[in-house]
């Protein structure tokens, strides 16, 4: 199976363009939110943005990430609220039970840390463009390693 792209959206219509790129590509991806988004701005906030997301594209296989610092309270309780993937930076025994907690839900748990080859579309002029464009070159990039399949 593709490795979704990571791209981090800072609002519904980052998302929607992100959704569309990837719908238009057939491509999956994974929406991450900003850095501490849950602090921020709060579960119910990514968890609202997420199910419209997901209404609007229910055809786009999309994983829905929401970062939540340094805060494993906040990770549990997105958790607890039905996300399913959150990503925190905690001591190993709250990591650990953090992880039991998430394999219950089907989810998982990640470092905030965890920036490498992250689309981060804060500033992009066109929002579905820079998307499409880094699916292209994603696209591209395997099948030159893949022999052009």
């Amino acid at each position: 199976m593709t490795k979704p792209l990571r791209i981090r959206v800072h609002c519904l219509d980052h998302g929607r363009a992100a959704l569309a790129a990837a719908r238009a590509a057939g491509r999956p991806v994974a929406l991450e939110s900003p850095r501490g988004a849950a602090l921020a701005h709060g579960i119910g906030w990514w968890r609202a943005l997420v199910d419209s997301l997901a209404a609007e594209f229910p055809d786009v296989l999309a994983e829905a990430v929401l970062d939540c610092a340094d805060a494993p309270g906040a990770a549990l309780a997105a958790l607890r609220a039905g996300l399913a993937a959150v990503r925190v930076e905690a001591p190993e025994p709250a990591r650990r039970r953090l992880a039991a907690v998430a394999e219950q839900v089907g989810g998982w748990v990640g470092e905030t840390a965890e920036d490498g080859g992250v689309l981060d579309l804060l500033g992009a002029a066109d929002p579905q463009g820079t998307t499409r464009d880094r699916l292209h070159a994603v696209a591209t990039g395997e099948r030159a390693r893949h022999g052009g399949e």
